[in-house]
């Protein structure tokens, strides 16, 4: 599996992405997170690329039912990886297009915790 979704603490999960991520991998995350909003409101994610390859080709990733029905419920958003995927990263994760802020740490997990839960 390319994703793994896991509740840590409070509203914060964190989702362990490695190898090409799918579009069927991501969206059973998405059913996860979706799930959990009508529990904890507001979601915080920590998104962890660790021997990541980039996302599958000739998918569709231009899907936005998850960000138009529950973007309103991510508080925020922590990408924590290798430089050379932070630009790709900022933008498949829209950021500065939702209201939730959206950061890129490189390599650097306390520092990404430590915005998260601020």
């Amino acid at each position: 599996m390319s994703i793994t979704t896991n509740h840590e603490r409070d509203n914060i999960f964190r989702l362990d992405v490695s190898g090409v991520l799918t579009r069927a991998d991501f969206e059973k995350s998405e059913v996860v997170l979706a799930g959990e909003i009508p529990h904890l409101g507001l979601l915080r994610l920590l998104f962890v690329l660790k021997d990541f390859e980039g996302w599958e080709a000739d998918t569709n990733w231009n899907d936005l039912t998850f960000y138009v029905k529950h973007g309103e419920n991510v508080e925020r958003i922590a990408i924590v990886g290798d430089a050379r995927w932070e630009s790709e990263s900022m933008m498949f994760a829209a950021a500065g297009l939702r209201r939730a802020p959206v950061k890129f740490f490189v390599n650097d997990l306390a520092s990404a915790r430590h915005w998260l839960s601020a």
